[in-house]
């Protein structure tokens, strides 16, 4: 599909929006324990902080599209990058687990609307060069993170600078997309199916009379739809469930200090960043399957390698495997996604599979959380080594009951 090439300023400040979404990630499950015994709340009660922001998040997601219609993509930035600062500073001084909670909603819609607009403006602006390293950069947020809250926590400044140090940097990006609005303008491009099948066809868009003709009960009958809804929730369960418990498995669980576990989970997340740069590419050569089915196989050696009762450089290898062999499933999974469901239904399942990532990343760790807090920390690698396993089985489900697409 051919763009026009983007504007500096906005592909800058694209990349930097994408850091920003994940750093807040990157600070709960380093700061977590903290916050808990700070404010005197079991281990699983960050479950229902993820669930929060989860609902936040699906909620602005959806919505985001009928907002970029009224408000603009440059507004929508605006207003959502300083709602997330609010909701920061909101977690920077909450005095209970109640208004974590309001606060984790708050970023949630934030959150999820600058994810949406700016995946739809980047969509028809940027090429799919650009679109995959974005998300590249989402990891590299996520891997600062940590590194952010572990300064804060050594030199005794504490878990709530960590976080007021972030909302001054999305006030500043904000502000920034406050003073680009006008230049902020829609480009049409191909639709999500187009994209994800690698269609240079402009026209094939979610109005087309072959997509419109499908009716939804069509769609929701395909048992490759549901599985490959089920290989979303339980890869997103996997890469958020590894970097939210991980710090407490090295420390609690293999013994180490705890600037060194915050630095090997940083590294988790930063293997996370160089997978998707890197396996991006390989993909280019070796095509979308062979490197999907050995990126599945990859996580499944990482978190047997992290349930091994070994040292804690195995723990450690374990997740610097995990996280580069999970790097390039979720866009790989996401651009095979017409292959399995055929055209005419991939705009559909493409959403339908985002929800139950959203959904899959607050319930499944929330679950863990809960097995971790009344247990042992050292049940993490077994847990993940359950779900690769799952993730494995479901995703040669859905390949096995994939459907032709109709004639374009």
């Amino acid at each position: 599909m051919a763009v026009a090439p983007p504007r500096t300023s906005l592909l800058v400040l694209a990349y930097l929006a994408f850091v920003s979404l994940g750093l807040p990630d990157g600070l709960l499950g380093v700061g977590w324990p903290s916050i808990s015994a700070e404010l005197g709340v079991p281990t699983g009660a960050v479950g229902l902080i993820l669930t929060a922001g989860t609902i936040g998040y699906l909620t602005s997601s959806v919505l985001a599209g009928f907002t970029l219609a009224r408000l603009g993509v440059g507004r929508l930035l605006a207003g959502s990058t300083l709602l997330a600062s609010l909701a920061l500073t909101g977690y920077a001084t909450a005095p209970t687990l109640t208004v974590l909670i309001c606060c984790a909603l708050v970023l949630g819609l934030g959150s999820g609307a600058v994810d949406s607009g700016l995946n739809a403006y980047a969509a028809g602006a940027f090429g799919p060069r650009h679109m995959n390293w974005i998300h590249a950069f989402f990891g590299l947020g996520v891997a600062i993170g940590p590194l952010v809250m572990t300064a804060m926590l050594t030199t005794g400044a504490g878990w709530r600078w960590a976080y007021a140090v972030t909302a001054v940097t999305q006030l500043a990006l904000a502000t920034a997309f406050a003073l680009t609005v006008r230049a902020w303008r829609d480009r049409t491009g191909g639709s999500a199916a187009s994209v994800a099948a690698g269609d240079d066809d402009p026209t094939a868009r979610p109005g087309d009379p072959a997509q419109a003709g499908v009716r939804i009960r069509e769609t929701l009958r395909l048992p490759a739809v549901w599985f490959g809804a089920l290989a979303f929730a339980v890869y997103v369960s996997i890469e958020v469930s590894a970097g939210l418990y991980s710090f407490l498995l090295l420390t609690e669980g293999r013994g180490l200090p705890d600037v060194t576990a915050g630095v090997c989970v940083s590294g988790y997340w930063g293997s996370l960043f160089v997978g998707r740069v890197v396996q991006g590419l390989v993909a280019e050569r070796l095509g979308t399957a062979r490197v999907l089915r050995g990126s599945l196989l990859g996580m499944a050696a990482g978190a047997a390698l992290i349930a091994l009762p070994a040292p804690g450089a195995v723990t450690v290898a374990g997740l610097l495997v995990l996280g580069f062999a999970a790097a390039p499933v979720f866009p790989l999974l996401t651009l095979s996604t017409a292959e399995r469901v055929g055209r005419e239904h991939a705009d559909r399942v493409i959403g339908v599979q985002i929800g139950a990532a959203g959904l899959g990343a607050a319930l499944i760790p929330a679950g863990i959380g809960v097995l971790l807090g009344v247990t042992s920390a050292r049940l993490l690698g077994p847990a993940l080594t359950v779900l690769a396993v799952a993730l494995l089985a479901a995703h040669a489900a859905a390949n096995r009951r994939a459907v032709p697409s109709l004639p374009p």
